[in-house]
């Protein structure tokens, strides 16, 4: 499929036709605007339209969640934000949705709820596990079969929503040598973009948690570095650049990977 022949669902067309999808696809700011995530908004967006998944994004009535906005302090932006969006999604009547920012994951599944806006969240990881498991999906020759990578897991994600195994089991399933950092799972390392720190300078220190990070996964020997966070993927892209890696070790995110095996 071609990435210009993409026809993505739009909520409010939808809702004009007196349809009302059964999941919002958030895509993020990261996913709508930043170019290397673009990719991972595509790849997903290819596996839904591929599974007749019933579902359509806003487009332009989407805006940020707020998350970073709360993380950097300013509670009362924060709060204006997730109302104005409650007020959009609910219009819309709109029960599930899925995301592929654990940031948006973590602020809609944790904190929208206080503010009206009480949502069945779905990470991307956790859905295409979930197609996978319902035989949806059916890995038969993929590129990766025995393929060396190593996940890094997303602090909110992991830590924050004890999600570790959804991204590790569709790795697996691509036929994968799965290969674990020395920290993983509920003792991995942050890529150093968590909390707002994506948008401030480092503080004092001997090392940037990013080349800490990239080196963990180096050190793994893995051809690829697999995630789920457009935070972590610009960290640890970063990383890889700043040793030099990039052209030897790829970094994709969970749904590349798996578009990719389904040759879509």
């Amino acid at each position: 499929m071609d990435n210009n022949q993409l026809k993505v669902p739009v909520m409010a067309e939808l809702s004009a036709q007196g349809k009302s999808p059964e999941f919002l696809f958030w895509v993020g700011c990261a996913g709508a605007y930043d170019d290397r995530y673009k990719k991972v908004t595509r790849a997903f967006a290819k596996i839904l339209l591929h599974l007749n998944i019933d579902f359509a994004v806003l487009g332009n009535e989407e805006r940020c969640t707020g998350d970073p906005a709360r993380r950097a302090g300013n509670e009362m932006l924060f709060q204006m934000m997730a109302l104005t969006n409650i007020e959009v999604v609910n219009g819309y009547n709109v029960k599930k949705i899925i995301t592929i920012c654990p940031h948006c994951y973590n602020v809609f599944k944790n904190e929208y709820p206080e503010l009206g806006g009480a949502y069945e969240v779905i990470h991307h990881t956790q859905f295409l596990k979930q197609m996978i498991d319902e035989k949806k999906i059916n890995i038969q020759n993929s590129e990766y079969i025995n393929k060396m990578i190593t996940y890094h897991d997303p602090c909110y994600l992991g830590r924050a929503n004890e999600e570790y195994d959804s991204a590790r089991d569709v790795l697996k399933q691509l036929g994968a040598n799965l290969v674990e950092m020395k920290r993983n799972k509920n003792s991995a390392l942050c890529c150093g973009a968590g909390g707002g720190q994506m948008f401030k300078e480092a503080e004092p220190g001997n090392k940037e948690v990013f080349l800490e990070r990239t080196e963990e996964a180096i050190d793994t020997k893995a051809a690829i570095i697999a995630s789920s966070c457009p935070f972590c993927m610009v960290m640890l892209t970063d990383g890889l650049k700043y040793k030099n890696k990039e052209e030897e070790i790829s970094n994709l995110d969970v749904a590349e990977l798996l578009a990719n095996a389904m040759e879509l």
